[in-house]
This record gives structure tokens, C-alpha cells and sequence, in this order.
């Protein structure tokens, strides 16, 4: 006879694997087109270009962290209203593309700003109109979780970068502490809808599906951020 700790313990795998094969078919039905996704963030472009300054105070310390030792030639994929730029080195060049039209026109003002040497463009994420090994750097922040195809958009970081580079990630994710992830799960769904963001994705989990050699990667704040430094193949 089996002891109840037993089934207990087959009872909690039988439930967090209905869980994650519940969150897999969720994540698989809701994917917005890139049309979608630039339609929901031009409503909001506005918004987010005044919350600079509060993004500064809660993210700022996680994009310096990730970026500021950023080289070269450096792209930011999905830059929106540009809030990476200022913790770029000084010294890069650095080129914005983004699906949003309205995002872009904040990041041009930033840049204008920070009077750093660059360039946006509007541009969809999964269909880079760079050549191969493009650049030294390429970076993206809070991005993976709004691409429809985030595993092509992650192909084409790595085919724009050059073979020695660097692709810089800074992320969101499922918290590690249950009551957040409880939270995120319950959101999910109707956050998609409204801002065309996977609330409780896996962005680790994206970049090794995608084959990126990942050699490093921290998470922070109760597991909700995450850095990823991955490698061209």
C-alpha cells in the first residue's frame, strides 16, 4: 500500500503538470499578429513616454546593469520610446527599430535629447531589413513577451549579429514566488488581449528553444526580471 505522502506527492506532480500543459495551450492560443501588436502600443505610446521617470526608478538599475557596457554597432530590437538609449556607452552607435510608428516618434526624441549618434526605423522584429552580422551588439528589454513569433524574432537577433558579438536580453517572467505567479496567471489572458504581452512567459526557456548559447543568466525581484547574455551560434 501506497503511504498518503505518496500520493500526495503524485497528486502535486498530476497538478503542476496540468498546470504547465494548461499555461502551454494558453501561450499557444493567444498570439496577436505584429499589425496587432503595433495597434495596441500606438494607443499607449503617449502613456509610456511620460512614465519615463518611474521606469528610470524601478527598471533603470536592471537596464544600466544589462547594457551599459553595450560595443560598437548596437541594435535595440522593440526599443519603444527609447529607454535603453541612456544607458548606452556613450561612444556606440546606436539604431532603434520598432513595429509602433507612435513609439518611434518618442525614441527619435529621445535620442535627439541624449544627442547620441543613431537612427530609428519602423521595423517588425521577425523580418530584420538588415544583412548578416550587422552589428557588435544587440540588445532588447521587456520584448520576447509581445512577439508573435518570438523564436523567429530571436533568429533574427542572431542572424543581424556578428559572429563574435553579444545578444543582451532584459526580461520579465513568471515570479518564483506563488502568490505573484498565482497573480500573473490569473491576469494573463485579459493582459494579452489589452497589451499584447505574455505576462507569465519563460523567456529563458524561449532563448534555448531558439538554440542561442546562453552564457549567463540572473533573475531579480522575486524572480520577476531576468537578464540573458547569449552568443550568436
Amino acid at each position: 500500500m501506497q503511504s498518503s505522502n505518496s500520493h500526495d506527492a503524485t497528486g502535486r506532480q498530476h497538478r503542476t503538470h496540468n498546470e504547465n500543459t494548461n499555461q502551454q495551450r494558453s501561450a499557444r492560443r493567444r498570439s496577436k499578429s505584429a499589425d496587432e501588436i503595433a495597434d495596441a502600443y500606438a494607443d499607449v505610446a503617449d502613456k509610456l513616454a511620460r512614465w519615463r521617470r518611474l521606469d528610470r526608478l524601478f527598471a533603470g538599475r536592471y537596464r544600466r546593469r544589462q547594457f551599459e557596457h553595450a560595443n560598437g554597432r548596437v541594435l535595440d530590437v522593440a526599443c519603444g520610446t527609447g529607454r535603453n538609449f541612456r544607458y548606452l556607452p556613450s561612444s556606440s552607435e546606436v539604431v532603434g527599430i520598432d513595429i509602433s510608428a507612435e513609439m518611434l516618434a518618442h525614441a527619435r526624441s529621445e535620442l535627439d535629447r541624449l544627442e547620441l549618434d543613431g537612427a530609428v526605423h519602423q521595423m517588425d522584429a521577425q523580418a530584420l531589413d538588415f544583412p548578416d552580422d550587422s552589428f557588435d551588439t544587440v540588445i532588447s528589454s521587456f520584448s520576447t513577451c509581445t512577439f508573435p513569433d518570438p523564436i523567429a524574432a530571436l533568429h533574427e537577433l542572431e542572424r543581424v549579429c556578428t559572429p563574435d558579438g553579444e545578444i543582451l536580453l532584459l526580461e520579465h517572467r513568471r515570479s518564483d514566488a506563488a502568490p505573484l505567479a498565482w497573480l500573473q496567471d490569473w491576469r494573463a489572458d485579459s493582459h494579452y488581449e489589452k497589451n499584447g504581452c505574455r505576462l507569465n512567459h519563460e523567456p529563458l526557456e524561449t532563448v534555448e528553444q531558439a538554440g542561442l548559447p546562453v552564457e549567463n543568466a540572473l533573475t531579480a525581484f522575486f524572480g520577476l526580471v531576468t537578464t540573458i547574455d547569449a552568443t550568436p551560434r
